[in-house]
């Protein structure tokens, strides 16, 4: 396994729109354990394939606290959602930056396992704003793109100014 960059706001990288796995192989298994040992590692609670400059619909989540809970989503498909609630949310790919976003509150995600199985899971709370968070990556948007223009460009200000320093 190996830990991969993560690529960081505002890299126009991340707003490209992912393709569809065809045939789940060992290569895209192989995607799915370096995301999971980038995401444990970072670390965070998920984390999309366009975050690590690989453009698949693959995404990984653990929102337990002990990383017990490894979730694979490949090609993963909200197909119900209901209920609305804000929840803080941050980024790997927007360090340290947190900002209230809306989502559903309960969700319904279909997919395929890292074996290539199809399954659907019901998920509210935590586990349902991480989903829904990581699908946005895959779809080429980010929690920042749901804030005003003011913030986001504050935000990225912020990164830039943050990584200057860090040279």
């Amino acid at each position: 396994m190996t830990i991969r960059h993560i690529l960081h706001f505002p890299d126009p990288k991340l707003h490209r729109k992912s393709q569809a796995v065809a045939t789940v192989d060992d290569e895209i298994r192989q995607l799915v354990d370096d995301m999971l040992e980038t995401m444990y590692d970072a670390p965070g609670i998920g984390l999309a394939a366009p975050q690590v400059a690989v453009f698949k619909r693959v995404m990984v989540v653990d929102v337990t606290e002990d990383n017990s809970e490894p979730l694979v989503f490949i090609n993963p498909e909200i197909i119900e959602s209901s209920g609305q609630e804000k929840m803080e949310e941050g980024c790997l790919s927007v360090p340290e930056v947190y900002e209230l976003v809306e989502r559903a509150e309960q969700i319904t995600v279909r997919a395929l396992d890292r074996e290539g199985k199809p399954f659907e899971m019901k998920a509210d709370g935590l586990k349902a704003v991480c989903i829904q968070h990581e699908v946005d990556h895959l779809n080429g948007k980010l929690f920042v793109d749901y804030l005003s223009s003011l913030k986001r460009t504050r935000i990225r200000k912020k990164l830039e100014k943050a990584r200057r320093q860090a040279m």
